[in-house]
């Protein structure tokens, strides 16, 4: 007996899954599915498992793995700009009008679907209103309510947490360290030229060891996915997967940037510290501020630097 892909880590038994599984074994499950939640590692695990009960059934004429499999295709973004154009998404609703090859059915897996331009998402659009007969659309994206009104409303959600653990990245965790013992020195007060300029040499180390953190962690990151990239992908796809690889890490790393905040101002608030509580809400309030300006291309170094400008400011305040 073959044993189908497993699900990703944690995921297993989950509702979500539960759902999914029983709606495939009694051939139920909806046409068009929003796999949506933090981390789109874990959403293509889920659309991968997914595509691999669809498809290795025992009415399929032969077996193959879901992400090589001739009744699988995908939708990626591609170019630096990480777009998802109409000629792209045109040309996979050409693959999914035809027979299927050897399995009774088609699945379509469409990376980060909200890097659609507007012309490829209404295109698409008519393509959910009239699906394809035995085809299985699964839209993959970490920021549903970028997608179409229109679009999302035709869909079924199904939302998974990421299930990978703290990142792992050389010089991170001391990083982390540096930064919660330099809040500390600022929430002690700061007063004097030599303290301030101290304090600010010490802002500047971060943003400097954040970008080589940023870099080296990219660059360890692309070189075990190589490994693991369909050989069909061209040079604009491939592209567009390694930025949005550095943009994963470093979403990941800004996170956790929020988390040692968090961390850290728990420990004075639980004793009713009432400075603490105005500069943590400040600063966090920065932090996602920038964090949403990075989708607009601002640079990492600059969003970090900003947020540190302020937290000097916020925490060092009497």
């Amino acid at each position: 007996m073959t044993v189908a892909q497993p699900w990703p880590d944690q995921l297993a038994g989950t509702p979500a899954v539960t759902v999914i599984e029983q709606a495939i074994a009694r051939q139920r499950l909806s046409h068009s599915l929003l796999l949506h939640g933090d981390d789109h590692d874990t959403l293509a695990a889920v659309a991968l498992a997914i595509a691999d009960r669809l498809l290795n059934v025992p009415g399929a004429t032969a077996r193959f793995p879901a992400d090589q499999h001739p009744d699988c295709f995908a939708l990626r973004p591609a170019g630096k700009m990480r777009q998802i154009s109409a000629d792209a998404t045109r040309e996979l609703i050409g693959k999914v009008q035809v027979s299927p090859a050897v399995a009774p059915r088609k699945v379509a897996i469409l990376h980060e679907v909200d890097r659609m331009n507007l012309a490829a998402a209404n295109i698409f659009l008519k393509t959910l209103e009239e699906p394809p007969a035995h085809t299985t659309l699964l839209l993959l994206t970490t920021r549903p309510y970028a997608l179409l009104p229109t679009i999302r409303s035709r869909v079924l959600h199904f939302r998974f947490p990421a299930v990978g653990g703290a990142l792992v990245a050389d010089g991170w965790t001391p990083w982390l360290e540096d930064y919660r013992a330099w809040l500390g020195r600022l929430s002690g007060g700061v007063s004097g030229k030599t303290a301030v300029a101290e304090q600010i040499f010490g802002l500047y180390g971060l943003v400097a060891r954040f970008g080589a953190v940023l870099d080296a962690a990219t660059a360890e990151a692309s070189k075990a996915q190589k490994e693991n990239l369909p050989p069909d992908l061209d040079d604009d796809e491939i592209v567009a997967i390694e930025t949005g690889l550095a943009n994963g890490l470093r979403a990941r790393m800004f996170a956790e940037v929020e988390g040692a905040t968090r961390t850290f101002a728990l420990e004075r608030l639980s004793a009713g510290d009432e400075r603490t509580r105005r500069a943590y809400s400040g600063a966090i309030e920065k932090l996602e501020h920038n964090i949403g300006l990075l989708r607009l291309n601002l640079n990492e170094s600059a969003a970090l630097e900003d947020f540190l400008l302020s937290s000097l400011r916020l925490w060092s305040q009497k």
